[in-house]
């Protein structure tokens, strides 16, 4: 029936959308990567883009990559401090906003995907390490996702990084809420408050 169709056509596009993706990172298995996260609206001329610039630069300095979502803002941004060469972009494809930025676009190490599910995956299976900027709820949706994996041992410990613009107060605020809510009533302990680092300045994130 039309519902057993459906459900076969996402195991095979996803099972698809996997195994290219996979394909397309296996060269570069063997060297470390950071995914960064934040949002596609930061414009080019605001601190904490020119932030991320100079984070995914020095991160290629140190013979790191650089994965992020592709578009435009933060995430463009990453990709213009790491260059052509040193990234990677999984993108999503959307019916509005994702136009891909110009450093990634149609690079062999660009992916499309269909799917949130599948490109998830691949921000933490291929990361050593994550770095988030300022952003919506995609960039909390991955800072939390990320969080979850590492708490509940579902992914390696990685070093976590928030980053704010210099004196931002982004992830200050984030940070307090965790504590006044999650951590005051018991949701979360205090060691969990010690899975991420949160820093406005580059060298500390870097390091």
């Amino acid at each position: 029936d039309g519902a057993h169709r459906g459900d076969l056509k996402l195991l095979t596009n996803s099972f698809k959308e996997l195994r290219y993706a996979f394909k397309v990172f296996a060269p570069y298995h063997d060297i470390r990567k950071v995914s960064i996260f934040g949002s596609s609206r930061t414009p080019s001329d605001h601190s904490e883009f020119l932030q991320a610039v100079e984070f995914a630069r020095r991160m290629r300095e140190l013979q790191w990559m650089v994965i992020t979502g592709a578009g435009d803002g933060i995430m463009g941004a990453g990709q213009s401090g790491a260059g052509r060469a040193g990234s990677f972009g999984v993108a999503i494809r959307l019916p509005h906003e994702q136009r891909t930025n110009v450093v990634i676009a149609d690079d062999p190490k660009l992916i499309n995907f269909k799917y949130f599910f599948t490109r998830k995956i691949l921000f933490l299976k291929e990361a050593s390490a994550i770095a988030l900027f300022p952003g919506g709820f995609g960039t909390q949706d991955e800072g939390f996702e990320a969080m979850t994996m590492i708490q509940t041992g579902k992914t390696n410990l990685m070093p976590l990084v928030m980053i704010d613009a210099p004196g931002g107060t982004y992830w200050q605020h984030w940070r307090t809420y965790l504590k006044a809510e999650l951590l005051y009533n018991g949701m979360i302990n205090e060691e969990d408050m010690n899975l991420f680092k949160l820093t406005d300045s580059v060298d500390e994130a870097v390091a």
